[in-house]
């Protein structure tokens, strides 16, 4: 197309040729551009977009702001890589004004949560049981009206509240401010009150939003509580979830658990029972715990296991040698399963980690038992999902439950010693994520024949993985900030638990808040263990890595090279640091505004 062409043309135009520099244009090209003469000009430079990306713009909407306006690109029909194309700018400042207004009015749906409400009236005094309820349904409701949002109660621990996109932004921009308001009322009792916040967010009906907002609240309680999810057709974010988990009072759940299950078992032709790949001590002690139930039932169960570290050696030649156990590769669990088998999940919720997806999927009915926070993809729909973030263990979950199928105790010495050391690795020795049922499931699992001499002979380890440990250690690094990192060097079968380990005696070092070990396993994936002692959530760092676990300890592995990887680490850990300290000097900052106001 000619320059003359171009220049009759009713709305802005431009030629720009194969190096992406303007060579005409138009006299309308002003209404684009504060300036006329753009001629010799990059196109990149002046708007952000590449000439490569020009060849797309039929195809692919491409919208920029200038002068104030907005612009709608595309070029002429049959353009080629090799010639100069031209650009016409079609202004769509009322068209794309509408569209926004028309998403910041999209209605949002959020339910609210107050956490573990009937443990915190049981444990209140008398006099603030009416009061603590009374002050988080008046903070709840002064929020949603100081974003026009109506709140409505429809229970007596939640709410439903309806805004609108626009709105959400605004309470998103906060971090949702309700959630430290409610943090701070007293309470008189040894865990504070909060609250948890589903919201959900669909292009496609007000029922789809609905629908997320729920599976958001279940996200959120599954996730420890303390925080908002918030659920989109595309994706999912979380904000909060600053407290730990606190171990809950109910003791009627385990035992509704324990019937259904029974029930599932009962109505099965064979069980199988799977952990994650490459388990540890809880995801095989809680198979085994598993086992032990359908055995106890009457019902043939099988536990699928490819492959396993060499850290789990011991137990599991103890185990396999007693030929009491079904231990079978998935390949062939697949060619057994039909569909009246079960299958149950332990010691993990999400479908990336479990020894064989194929088996998930063939399987019709299945439960998941496991004390990992949940996440976006996480399973859905099982038939029973028993994942409780404030237990130490999967194995203390299993030994729960166990006591609620039988009052005579059925389990032998050796399945009592595998998931005591289940609980043991988990909980570093009954040092973290530790409560009063863990210490009363470990006192079952002693009574039942449990010999802790025996079990520490299963975390013996290898003098090469020692030194690997001992070199790590010795070569730690702590910050100025209270934050260690350490490097093993080499590689190793179960560099995961080596990492563990490693994480767990940095923490002993006096000062030390958080601590973050790094290496190599053989298949050549960088793995990463992270603890803390509560001043950080190392899961919302671990999560950003494909990762996961709980407040105080977490892990992720990762195909990127090592030294990458603990570059992000460390850019992770600063501005996690960065904005708990803006939040607060904005909570002190709100605090003397309020002292100021009185």
């Amino acid at each position: 197309m000619d320059e003359q062409y171009i220049s009759t043309l009713p709305f802005p135009a431009c030629t720009v040729d194969t190096d992406g520099i303007v060579r005409g244009a138009n006299p309308l090209i002003k209404n684009v551009f504060v300036y006329e003469d753009i001629v010799g000009y990059n196109f990149f430079t002046l708007t952000g977009i590449k000439r490569e990306q020009l060849m797309d713009a039929n195809h692919e909407e491409m919208i920029i702001e200038r002068n104030d306006k907005m612009f709608k690109l595309w070029i002429n029909e049959g353009a080629k890589e090799d010639e100069d194309i031209v650009v016409f700018f079609d202004e769509a400042t009322a068209r794309e004004s509408f569209r926004t207004k028309l998403e910041s009015d999209r209605a949002v749906i959020a339910y609210i949560n107050i956490d573990n409400y009937d443990e915190l009236i049981a444990s209140a005094p008398e006099d603030f049981r009416r009061m603590i309820p009374a002050q988080i349904d008046s903070l709840v409701r002064k929020w949603g009206a100081s974003f026009e949002s109506p709140v409505i109660s429809i229970e007596e621990d939640r709410y439903v509240m309806y805004t609108s996109q626009g709105k959400l932004q605004k309470m998103i921009d906060e971090n949702f401010s309700v959630l430290d308001e409610v943090r701070k009322i007293e309470s008189q009792i040894d865990f504070p009150a909060s609250i948890s916040i589903g919201v959900g967010l669909s292009s496609v009906s007000l029922l789809e939003s609905t629908e997320l907002a729920e599976a958001a609240l279940e996200l959120a309680l599954g996730r420890g509580g303390d925080q908002a999810v918030v659920k989109t057709d595309e994706q999912t974010k979380y904000y909060g979830g600053t407290l730990q988990s606190f171990e809950k009072n109910n003791r009627s759940k385990p035992r509704v658990i324990a019937h259904a299950i029974k029930a599932l078992v009962n109505d099965s032709d064979k069980v199988f029972i799977m952990g994650h790949r490459w388990p540890d001590m809880d995801s095989f002690g809680s198979a085994v715990g598993a086992s032990a139930i359908c055995t106890y039932l009457g019902k043939d169960s099988y536990i699928v296991l490819d492959k396993h570290n060499d850290a789990l050696d011991v137990v599991y030649d103890h185990v396999a040698d007693t030929e009491d156990y079904n231990i079978i590769k998935s390949e062939r669990a697949l060619r057994m399963i039909t569909d009246r088998s079960l299958l149950i999940i332990v010691d993990t919720n999400r479908p990336m980690l479990v020894e064989s997806p194929e088996l998930v999927e063939a399987a019709k009915t299945r439960v998941i038992i496991d004390h990992h926070r949940l996440t976006a993809d996480s399973y859905q729909n099982s038939a029973v999902a028993y994942i409780e973030s404030y237990a130490s263990s999967a194995s203390e979950l299993i030994a729960e439950l166990m006591q609620h199928f039988s009052q005579k105790r059925f389990i032998n010495k050796l399945e009592a010693e595998a998931m005591l050391a289940g609980i043991m690795v988990d909980s570093n020795s009954f040092s973290v994520r530790t409560g009063v049922r863990t210490f009363e499931a470990a006192s079952w699992l002693k009574r039942g024949g449990a010999d802790t001499t025996e079990v520490k002979r299963f975390f013996q380890v290898k003098r090469e993985d020692f030194s690997i440990k001992a070199n790590a250690i010795a070569g730690a690094e702590f910050d100025e900030t209270g934050i260690a990192y350490a490097v093993a060097e080499g590689t190793a079968d179960n560099m995961q638990i080596i990492n563990a380990q490693v994480a767990d005696e940095l923490l002993t070092v006096k000062g030390t808040k958080a601590s973050f070990s790094f290496g190599r396993n053989e298949r050549g994936q960088t793995v990463i263990s992270a603890r803390s002692l509560g001043d950080i959530n190392v899961q919302l760092i671990m999560e950003k890595l494909g990762g996961g676990g709980h407040f105080t300890s977490a892990a992720a592995q990762t195909d990127d090279p090592l030294a990458e990887v603990l570059a992000r680490v460390r850019k992770l850990v600063k501005e996690y640091i960065e904005h708990e300290e803006e939040e607060r000097r904005q909570k002190m900052t709100r605090t003397q505004e309020i002292e100021l106001i009185r």
